[in-house]
């Protein structure tokens, strides 16, 4: 089932980020080759197929609690929240199957949408291992200003996490999967109101960062009830 790319304000700001980033001055641009495909997704009314993005989750599927995390692979925010508390959060709640965690991603510039195109060039078994690479190492890969030399970081990254070049390039260039990325996101963060990242549904209910604690009361009151 093919459903309509609906712009929103945010999401043309990424499209025309992708176009602006893949050709900065003074660039290489035989390097930003594989990233064409994302430019030319500028189209107001384009067609997406949902099917292709897959929806990543850890945890019992049966789980009594659904937890689904909205972040960018390029917010500071998002990075601390999974270093200093998801690690927690997961070991306590989601690998002893009371919690379902779901991880949507939001893209705000040209390169969280490259990187979650390459965290999910891993499939299933290396998403969440590569998620974690690129929030570990948020501040060298995403840090320069030159479109070929992120696009460059980003393939080391995959590389890492054993794909090869032609794998990470093949994926990077996938127009049809990125405009079905662009589009699922879109609706998304517009059906729960995602304003900000990261930020949580929990159980249906959404709620902004917190603390660790104030993430426990709530998941204990949720399972509780």
């Amino acid at each position: 089932m093919l459903n309509k790319l609906i712009p929103t304000a945010l999401g043309l700001a990424v499209v025309a980020g992708a176009a602006w980033y893949l050709a900065p001055a003074g660039s290489n641009q035989t390097a930003l080759s594989p990233l064409v495909g994302v430019a030319e997704a500028q189209t107001a009314d384009a067609e997406f197929d949902p099917s292709l993005v897959q929806e990543m989750s850890l945890g019992d599927a049966d789980a009594p609690v659904t937890m689904i995390e909205y972040a960018s692979f390029t917010c500071p925010h998002c990075a601390n929240y999974h270093s200093n508390v998801f690690p927690t959060l997961k070991a306590e709640y989601v690998d002893t199957g009371m919690v379902r965690y779901v991880a949507r991603e939001v893209y705000f510039d040209a390169y969280g949408l490259w990187a979650g195109m390459v965290a999910r060039c891993g499939g299933e078994d290396r998403y969440f291992g590569i998620v974690d690479i690129l929030y570990e190492t948020q501040r060298s890969w995403a840090a320069s200003n030159d479109g070929g030399e992120v696009a460059e970081n980003l393939r080391r990254i995959g590389r890492q996490a054993g794909m090869s070049n032609d794998q990470i390039n093949a994926c990077l260039d996938d127009r049809d999967t990125a405009l079905a990325m662009m589009g699922t996101y879109q609706e998304n963060a517009e059906r729960d109101n995602i304003r900000s990242t990261p930020s949580f549904m929990i159980d249906g209910e959404l709620y902004s960062n917190m603390s660790l604690p104030e993430f426990r009361e709530i998941l204990d009151a949720k399972l509780e009830e």
